[in-house]
């Protein structure tokens, strides 16, 4: 399995970031590339599985956007608009920088405090 994830280099709320890198490590652990996107802030909520399946809608996959505010979005199977979502993502993606254990390992002991805290109450958030 190859699952790559792109995040916005300069977030829109700075506890989401913070929330965010303290789950990294483990997912870098277990496989998952993370990249961050350089030029900036990103929204996009999407992604594309064995270039057949794709998703693409507003939501955050976490509990506030499922049952708080009814995100929403489009299932694509089978059809050729796949490949330009997928295109995108590759094109974003090399405008984009991978994150190491190293970048996990190297965060401030303040970043990683308030990170464990904000795991308490992730749920909330």
């Amino acid at each position: 399995i190859d699952v790559k994830i792109i995040v916005p280099h300069i977030p829109d709320k700075g506890y989401v970031n913070i929330l965010a890198w303290n789950y990294y490590q483990e997912l870098i652990k277990y496989g998952v590339q993370i990249y961050e996107y350089m030029p900036g802030f990103i929204h996009a909520k999407s992604f594309v599985s064995d270039d057949e399946t794709a998703v693409v809608g507003t939501i955050n996959m976490d509990y506030r956007s499922f049952y708080l505010h009814f995100e929403c979005a489009a299932i694509m199977y089978n059809t050729p608009i796949i490949s330009d979502i997928k295109l995108d993502f590759l094109n974003t993606l090399a405008k984009s920088r991978l994150i190491t254990m190293k970048d996990c390992t190297s965060r401030s002991l303040v970043k990683k405090l308030a990170g464990g805290f904000l795991r308490l109450i992730a749920p909330l958030l």
